[in-house]
């Protein structure tokens, strides 16, 4: 039996531009992506207007882990901040650094990225869409 660890992001009318920007920042690979408006319709529940454009389900590829997104339908919420907390591992120092500089453009650094009794390179840091990373640099014992 083998199990997977899938990260799912419920955004507020914003996954698109998430997924651009870590498209960017993790060099993530788009594998589905679908609006609410590209569903099928459903004759019960008419689709608003608003909601045509917003993601109702896509994932992308970050190395080799999946990640997941969608807004919310309209009308709902999602509390954004720490409910998710990503752990990105990387065996290299100057990755380690420019994911973390990355994600803290307008961002809000929690802990800076510093040289740990368990880690070369550890930090936190709270991405523009108050979604949390913990920076962690395999190396030390």
């Amino acid at each position: 039996m083998s199990l997977r660890l899938t990260p799912y992001l419920m955004m507020n009318g914003n996954a698109n531009e998430a997924i651009e920007f870590y498209e960017n920042v993790f060099g993530a690979e788009v594998l589905f992506k679908q609006t609410f408006g590209e569903m099928p319709d459903n004759p019960e529940f008419p689709l608003p207007e608003e909601a045509k454009g917003l993601i109702s389900h896509a994932m992308i590829k970050v190395g080799e882990t999946d990640m997941m997104f969608s807004d919310t339908f309209p009308g709902e919420t999602t509390q954004v901040g720490d409910q998710v907390t990503l752990c990105i591992s990387s065996d290299d120092v100057e990755k380690s650094t420019k994911l973390f500089e990355a994600l803290q453009q307008d961002g809000q650094v929690k802990m800076p990225l510093q040289d740990t009794f368990f880690s070369p390179a550890y930090g936190i840091v709270t991405d523009k869409f108050g979604v949390t990373f913990q920076i962690y640099t395999e190396g030390k014992q």
